[in-house]
């Protein structure tokens, strides 16, 4: 029952890319419906945070506590404490291109990651570098890694990789 619907990946349009919002497919639509549906438990016509959350999940997102509470106060707009269909469906627009971003990001790091140890190191710097023809020297390099790296342990892992790519609006 809490299975992933498998149509959720995101489908970017003509419109987004003209900076308009996306489109979701009418598959999409409606599973996003039926999550809806399924733990609208009340029948009631919307939903509360713990209904959410597990509506969420469905979907094949992992919300925290605290961002159930920012989702509900963001895009609530009767102040209800509750979300609606139409509330639900803008929400989940925007969280399935989100999540869609951050799966691109996720590839582009892992063509870093030539030798795929879960970071981006100054030899995956120095390879990419070296294939697309640009002749970097390490300090350079090195400069690139220390900008991205958080942990100071010199090398750059995947949130560390996402944050940067969303800090240079990338992503």
């Amino acid at each position: 029952r809490l299975e992933k619907f498998p149509s959720m990946s995101y489908r970017k349009s003509k419109q987004e890319s003209k900076g308009e919002k996306a489109e979701l497919t009418a598959e999409q639509k409606q599973e996003i419906r039926e999550a809806f549906d399924l733990f609208d438990t009340d029948g009631s016509g919307s939903i509360d945070k713990n209904e959410l959350k597990v509506a969420m999940r469905a979907l094949g997102f992992a919300p925290k506590k605290e961002e159930i509470a920012k989702m509900i106060q963001d895009i609530d707009k009767d102040n209800s404490g509750e979300i609606d269909f139409s509330e639900f469906l803008e929400m989940m627009t925007a969280k399935m291109g989100e999540r869609d971003s951050k799966t691109e990001i996720l590839k582009a790091f892992r063509l870093f990651d030539d030798d795929e140890t879960g970071f981006i190191t100054l030899d995956n710097l120095r390879k990419v570098a070296k294939e697309i023809g640009e002749n970097m020297p390490d300090k350079e390099l090195q400069e690139m890694i220390d900008e991205a790296d958080r942990t100071n342990d010199g090398k750059v892992n995947e949130d560390e990789f996402l944050r940067i790519m969303k800090k240079t609006s990338l992503y």
